[in-house]
């Protein structure tokens, strides 16, 4: 029979064990290993059936054996000793806390997505594992963040395989009673709400769970209430469900409701008001909109509350690719703002405006989030210095006349958090070291260049933790594979084969990502009987576990699962090569450390960074991958392999796969197999473990999230925390008159004469020129503009690249027909082709960049006749 209602009965903890529930709910445990253990001695079998999850841990111990731990001297003095640990570091000074200047007094982090922990399974992929890290390495480093999110009632879907290995969904239903997470309650003990208005008089309500990671709040919007409607009730159903209605609301209940719930969590805890706001991808744009309301209903009219908003935001985009991107239908958003709906007090063809794709090859009738997030942010970045290239190129249209190059949009390259994602094998061998503190301080806040200790690490251990880590593999493949099995069927007298399924001291290829084509999961069966060849190689085989999910709605991603089961399948290569379904956190926190090369093999240049390399070589292990993502940043050959790419535009899709795999079955025969097979006198792979050295010396500090946290806070927030204090209403209200001031007279503004001392075309380096230009501002003045001298060598066609930029000062008063002479000196610092053109820009003191408002004058043709290209 089926219940009609459902209750989570939680266990009454004994008062000696009542510190047990403290250290449940802050999901510091996640990455806390003494935690852990911890409640792995309250009951070791229990401990593993509930997935490792303290808080289903507590609600089913029998009550007799709380009564006996309670009674245990030797437990409660480590229970003791662990909750004094959480105190002294949630209560304690930190990196931040010691930092010289004003950083900002708290952060406000929003994010669609959270990978925290496989117990709150509230993450798809990259960007919510990226934004879940984001939050630890926060915590760590004491850096005052809020995170906000929403609360999905099934969240990612779970993944299976039917006989035919097709992947099959199913969405368990999430109760947050069972979940590591508190309501925030008003003083009265009710739960506080956000309320946002919806056309025709309706609302959308949601309560605001909290999750605690270690330091850091994070604020979740749940919509499942019984003062909504069924439809509202489910807004919050799955992660990347529904149609656009369903996509417009969760993003609207994320970044309004989000801000409104942040406004509610400071108000009733006492904590610190964010000075900055960063939106992690364009889901959470619309926060920009609440802010400027807020203000607006302050006195501020619309275009200052843009400029005191602007002030304190960052936005990161997280894709190399426009389909990548949430893009609504105009009409669609415009009828879920105005007088009749939310935010009424600002115009909708003002909201409007901001996210219109209104540049040449933009689709004028599409309302788009990052373009709305880049126009509502003063600062923005990518996630690797590739992505960071490939989204000014993406986005130049919203700043004509500028390079690409010059696009305002910076890279903070992505890290991951070392104690969620280290083996605890990896951390006791470095703890052996140097000591638990500084192996622990080194993962967290890192700071260093190097890791030098790693050398004096011996082979030997080296060799045996690899092997270790490889065996732990193995038995955790064989326990999801016949679990996997089972799910699609199978009786267990036809699974004895699975006992001789990988072999511990083969060597092991790590492959798990989503499923969008670009990702090319199949790409290593474009040969097939090359590919079983390396499988079933007699001296130097090598073992594949791949695993992934396709998006539900994406069938040719199922198509690409599917292809790669069926080959898994066949008894001819089933022990050497295996498809897990479900990945998640749980899995790759065995798969990251047992594999003995990481392969990534996207399309250049659609992996925005591509983290799981970074998990996987903190544990010792090599990448081999294409030159894409934060791998085209950091590849050396002492860390790995370089996948040649085919990106010429001339090779079609078909023969660039071809020619990339080949490629891969050319590394993995000739170098990679042969160098893990080799082995030196002493019996041991000698040239393979100076490699796993290197990768753990040299990559392994560069890929800290702690090392990337600390880049948001000196490059992005420090600066945006400043500028947040430094746009009073006065101020904002003058830098908006001001912009539309130069926006209206820049029409007037033109590049009139160029002239310099040079004689010839040809000049010697080190020599320096004198450039005398004639400019017409209209109705500007000098104090509004900036007149540049732009250099640097030149390209067949005359582009300038790399260029520099020299200001030029004004000579005197203007002429009488209003233009005025601009002088300045032109250094020839470099040989070759070189040249030189002027330009003039916005300049206020308030401006992050001079291409902000996305203007700019250079000479016509007839101007720049006479002054142009030198030392051709």
């Amino acid at each position: 029979m089926k219940a009609i209602r459902r209750f989570t009965v939680r266990p009454v903890l004994p008062e000696p064990l009542r510190p047990l529930s403290d250290l449940a709910r802050n999901l510091r445990w996640s990455w806390h290993a003494e935690t852990r253990d911890l409640f792995q001695s309250v009951d070791p079998e229990r401990w593993a059936a509930c997935g490792r999850d303290p808080v289903r841990l507590l609600g089913s111990v029998p009550p007799g054996r709380l009564a006996e731990l309670a009674e245990d001297r030797r437990f409660l003095r480590r229970l003791a000793a662990v909750a004094d640990d959480l105190a002294d570091y949630v209560g304690g000074r930190r990196w931040y806390q010691d930092q010289p200047g004003e950083f900002p007094a708290a952060i406000a982090y929003f994010s669609p997505e959270f990978g925290i922990t496989a117990a709150l399974p509230q993450y798809s992929g990259g960007l919510g594992i990226l934004a879940g890290d984001h939050l630890k390495a926060a915590s760590d480093l004491g850096v005052p963040l809020i995170g906000v999110g929403l609360l999905y009632r099934h969240g990612y879907f779970r993944q299976s395989l039917s006989r035919d290995g097709w992947q099959q969904e199913h969405y368990p239903v999430l109760d947050p009673n069972e979940l590591p997470l508190a309501l925030l309650k008003e003083p009265d003990d009710t739960p506080a709400r956000v309320l946002l208005a919806l056309p025709g008089g309706r609302s959308l309500h949601a309560r605001i769970w909290l999750a605690q990671v270690g330091r850091v709040p994070l604020l979740l919007l749940d919509s499942d209430v019984e003062e909504n409607d069924l439809g509202e009730r489910q807004v919050t159903d799955r992660l990347y469900g529904g149609g656009s209605e369903h996509r417009l609301l969760q993003e609207m209940l994320l970044g309004i409701g989000g801000v409104r719930a942040v406004r509610a969590y400071c108000r009733l805890t006492g904590h610190a008001e964010p000075e900055v706001f960063h939106t992690n991808e364009g889901h959470a744009g619309f926060l920009g909109l609440e802010r400027i309301a807020e203000l607006c209903a302050e006195g501020l009219d619309f275009d200052a509350a843009l400029e005191a908003v602007r002030a304190g935001t960052v936005f990161t985009t997280h894709t190399p690719v426009p389909a990548g991107i949430d893009r609504f239908d105009r009409e669609l958003v415009a009828h879920h703002f105005g007088p009749a709906a939310e935010l009424p007090t600002i115009e909708v063809e003002r909201i409007l405006r901001l996210g219109m794709e209104t540049y040449p090859g933009g689709e004028p009738n599409l309302f788009n989030m990052a373009v709305m997030g880049l126009r509502l942010a003063q600062r923005a970045n990518g996630v690797s210095l590739l992505h960071g290239n490939v989204s000014r190129e993406m986005f130049s249209g919203l700043w004509p006349g500028f390079d690409p190059d010059e696009v305002p949009i910076t890279s903070v390259t992505n890290g991951v958090h070392a104690p969620t994602w280290v083996a605890p094998e990896v951390f006791r061998l470095g703890a052996r070291q140097i000591g638990a503190q500084r192996t622990e301080d080194a993962m967290t806040v890192g700071g260093s260049d190097r890791w030098d200790s790693v050398a004096d690490i011996p082979d030997q251990d080296v060799w045996e933790l690899r092997r270790a880590l490889r065996e732990q593999l193995v038995t955790e493949v064989r326990e999801r594979l016949r679990a996997s099995w089972r799910q699609r069927g199978a009786g267990t007298a036809e699974l004895g084969w699975i006992d001789d399924v990988l072999d511990p001291d083969v060597l092991t290829i790590g492959f798990a990502r989503r499923v969008p084509s670009y990702k090319r999961l199949t790409l290593m069966l474009r040969d097939r009987d090359r590919l079983m060849d390396l499988l079933l190689h007699p001296e130097r085989p090598i073992q594949i576990v791949v695993a992934g999910k396709a998006h539900p709605a994406d069938d040719g991603g199922k198509r690409l699962v599917q292809e790669l089961v069926r080959f898994a399948d066949d008894p001819r290569v089933r022990h050497r090569i295996v498809f897990l379904p479900d990945y998640g956190m749980a899995m790759a926190q065995k798969l990251y450390p047992g594999c003995d090369i990481w392969l990534n093999n996207p399309l250049r240049p659609l992996e925005a960074c591509g983290t799981s390399g970074m998990k996987a070589a903190l544990n010792g292990c090599l990448n081999l991958s294409v030159l894409d993502g934060w791998w085209d940043e950091w590849f050396q050959p002492d860390f790995g392999w370089a996948i040649p790419t085919a990106d010429g535009t001339g090779t079609d899709p078909d023969r660039r796969d071809d020619i990339e795999a080949a490629a891969l079955y050319d590394l993995l025969e000739q170098r990679v197999a042969p160098r893990f097979y080799e082995r030196g006198q002493h019996g041991l792979p000698d040239r393979w473990i100076e490699m796993v050295r290197q990768t753990l010396t040299l990559l392994g500090p560069k890929v800290l999230a702690g090392r990337m946290v600390r880049e948001y806070v000196e490059r992005l927030y420090a600066p945006a925390a400043y500028a947040h204090r430094t746009m009073t209403p006065q101020a904002a209200r003058k830098l908006a008159g001001w912009k539309a001031r130069v926006r209206s007279a820049w029409h007037g503004v033109t590049v009139d004469h160029v002239e310099t001392s040079a004689a010839t075309s040809t000049a010697e380096l080190g020599s320096t020129l004198s450039l005398r230009v004639r400019v017409g501002l209209g109705d500007l003045g000098p104090d509004d503009v900036e007149v540049q001298a732009v250099s640097g060598r030149v390209d067949s066609e005359d582009r300038i690249a790399d260029a520099s930029t020299v200001p030029l000062k004004p000579v005197g008063g203007p002429d009488p027909e209003g233009r005025r002479v601009y002088e300045g000196p032109l250094a020839l610092d470099r040989t070759g082709p070189y040249g030189y053109t002027v330009r003039i820009l916005p300049s206020h003191r308030l401006l992050a960049s001079g291409a902000e408002l996305g203007l700019v004058a250079v000479p016509s043709q007839e101007a720049g006749e006479g002054a142009g290209v030198l030392m051709r």
